[in-house]
């Protein structure tokens, strides 16, 4: 049962105005799903007093980062009683934070570490919400109302765990709709690593790979012409024709130890970037005349604390001209040259240094917004010189049901949106007004 915080009238009134459906945040990463917010008249400077709290409302813990389109958030969390586990999507009006609809079903974690709750975002498209939970239950909701439109357990159908292809911290990969599909990445057994399902009934167009799954989300760019999908799995870096499933070509990408990619791919003009905890950097390069790709460098250090380039863990890195920023596997903040993975700079300011020390980047312009695993919003201007922080603050608290060791974390990805931030915690949903 949702339980509504009281919202004041004046606030109600300033903020109930016309949604700017423009600047939109429907899928994980933003509309693009790159990691860009295209909003103007927001704020430059602020501080832990001046960042207004617009609305707060409870929810239950999760991964799962908060989406954002047609005036309504979305989000989906786990619950755990004495008989019961479920996992929950929830719809609430992102003017007022009033809850609009919530879909609750029974969800029984088997042999999943980081049991908080749902990994994947809540993806939005012409009036449909596709979510996909940690043991891969997939639903097509009516976005406006809640309705199922299509249910399907694929851990069932696709024999996931039962040919112990699941992966250790679940099933994690956000939805990409493309044309009328959506493509998971599941694992599933018999060459059914991802799966594009009619985005109208659910039923299996197309199957891919029989690789292990892993954490990254697919993206979409363009090779030579044609659009491609680019999935990152368990085994390989592989580019598959979006309408069939057929593999264009597949780049052996092993892991030393454990699936655990979970950086989504960058991708500039015809290159692709890729970095994992235990096995360092990977930059390819399509071919602009075949449907293939090459090595232009790999670097990887002999452990996780004595690294090259860049081990990130959780956060997806920035690409920013002629280099990339990123968080490596202890919290070091580092820039590098796109070209060959050479070290520029690197800071210990943004978050604590600690083991999978996160954040989470997202550009406007010449501004990098910057939210770290401390609840921290930072707003910096990011160069091969150094970098200027221009404000920080703390917006909203470390919960331990992600990582009770050092007292909790946030390891949500944020949703930029109509001059607003929306971020959670395993406690609460809120959003914070960033107009000037």
């Amino acid at each position: 049962m949702f339980l509504l915080v009281p919202v004041p009238v004046c606030l109600l009134l300033s903020t109930c105005l016309c949604w700017q459906a423009e600047q939109e945040w429907s899928q994980w990463r933003g509309d693009q799903r790159d990691g860009v917010w295209q909003e103007t008249e927001v704020v430059t400077e602020f501080d832990d007093a001046s960042l207004k709290t617009l609305w707060t409302q409870p929810i239950s813990s999760g991964y799962s980062g908060p989406t954002v389109a047609d005036g309504r958030v979305y989000l989906m969390d786990r619950r755990i009683t004495d008989d019961r586990q479920t996992e929950r999507v929830l719809c609430f009006d992102a003017n007022s934070g009033a809850p609009i609809w919530q879909h609750e079903y029974p969800a029984d974690y088997a042999n999943v570490g980081y049991g908080a709750g749902p990994r994947a975002s809540v993806t939005i498209e012409d009036g449909m919400a596709y979510t996909l939970g940690t043991m891969a239950h997939a639903f097509c909701f009516d976005a406006a109302t809640g309705k199922v439109i299509w249910q399907r357990d694929l851990d069932k159908e696709y024999g996931i765990s039962k040919s112990k292809r699941m992966p250790f911290w679940g099933i994690s990969g956000s939805p990409l709709i493309y044309d009328d599909v959506v493509i998971l990445h599941i694992g599933g057994a018999d060459g059914a690593c991802i799966v594009a399902l009619d985005k109208s009934n659910g039923k299996e167009v197309w199957r891919a790979l029989d690789d292990r799954a892993q954490y990254s989300s697919p993206i979409i760019t363009q090779q030579n012409g044609k659009d491609i999908v680019v999935c990152w799995t368990g085994d390989s870096v592989a580019g598959l024709n979006p309408k069939t499933g057929e593999t264009w070509w597949r780049f052996p990408f092993p892991p030393s130890r454990m699936p655990i990619g979970v950086a989504t791919p960058l991708v500039q003009g015809n290159r692709l970037f890729f970095t994992s905890f235990y096995d360092g950097a990977l930059m390819l390069e399509m071919d602009t005349h075949e449907m293939k790709v090459t090595e232009v460098w790999r670097a990887v250090g002999p452990n996780e604390k004595s690294t090259q380039a860049l081990h990130s863990i959780i956060s997806t890195p920035l690409w920013l001209g002629e280099h990339i920023y990123g968080v490596d596997s202890y919290g070091e903040f580092r820039c590098l040259k796109a070209a060959d993975g050479a070290r520029v700079w690197d800071d210990l300011t943004a978050v604590p240094k600690s083991r999978w020390s996160t954040i989470h980047f997202v550009q406007n312009g010449e501004l990098t917004w910057m939210f770290n695993e401390r609840g921290e919003l930072i707003l910096r201007k990011l160069s091969p010189e150094g970098f200027e922080e221009l404000s920080r603050a703390k917006i909203i608290e470390p919960t331990t049901e992600q990582l009770r060791r050092r007292n909790g974390v946030c390891w949500s990805h944020p949703a930029f949106a109509d001059r607003c931030i929306f971020v959670r915690n395993d406690k609460e949903l809120k959003c914070i007004s960033l107009a000037k």
